[in-house]
C-alpha cells in the first residue's frame, strides 16, 4: 500500500493562506502602535509585541515551502499594490472586514476606533512596505537552497 503525498502540498498552501488574515492585521496593529509611539516619542511594547508575534508566524510558515508560499504570495501583491497604486490599494483594504469598526478585529467596541474611518485595515503597513518586505522573505524562504559547493571540489 503506498501512501499518497499530494494533499499534504495542499494542505500548507491552505495553512498559509489560513495565516495571512493573522500576519496581515498584527503587521498592520504593529505599525499603527510604532507609530502612535513616535509621534508621542514614547515607547511603544505593544508594537514590538505585535511584530514578535508576526516573526513567530512567518518563522513557522517559513519551515514549511508550500505554506510559505500561501501566505507570502498574497502578502507581496498587497504590498506591491500599496506601492504602485495608492488608491486602489486603499480602496480595496476598505473592503475587508473590520475595516467600518475601527480598522482591527480586537478592536474593543465602545472605544476610539484605531484609525480613522479613511485609512482601512493595512494601510500604515502597506504604505511602509512591511508587506512586501515579509512577503518576500516567505516568498524567499520557500524556494530550494542552492548546493554550496567547495573551492576545494574538482
Amino acid at each position: 500500500m503506498t501512501r499518497d503525498r499530494h494533499p499534504r502540498p495542499l494542505l500548507a498552501a491552505l495553512a498559509g493562506l489560513a495565516a495571512l488574515a493573522p500576519v496581515y492585521y498584527l503587521t498592520e496593529a504593529a505599525a499603527r502602535c510604532l507609530r502612535t509611539g513616535h509621534t508621542a516619542f514614547a515607547p511603544a511594547p505593544t508594537g514590538l509585541a505585535y511584530l514578535a508575534a508576526v516573526a513567530v508566524i512567518v518563522t513557522i510558515l517559513s519551515a514549511w515551502p508550500a505554506a510559505a508560499l500561501g501566505c507570502g504570495v498574497p502578502l507581496t501583491a498587497a504590498g506591491v499594490l500599496f506601492a504602485l497604486d495608492l488608491d486602489a490599494a486603499m480602496s480595496l483594504a476598505a473592503t475587508l472586514p473590520w475595516a467600518r469598526s475601527g480598522g482591527l478585529p480586537w478592536s474593543p467596541p465602545d472605544v476610539a476606533p484605531w484609525a480613522e474611518l479613511a485609512e482601512p485595515p493595512g494601510t500604515l503597513a502597506g504604505m511602509s512596505g512591511l508587506y512586501t518586505l515579509i512577503g518576500a522573505f516567505l516568498v524567499l524562504s520557500a524556494l530550494p537552497r542552492a548546493r554550496r559547493r567547495s573551492i576545494l571540489d574538482g
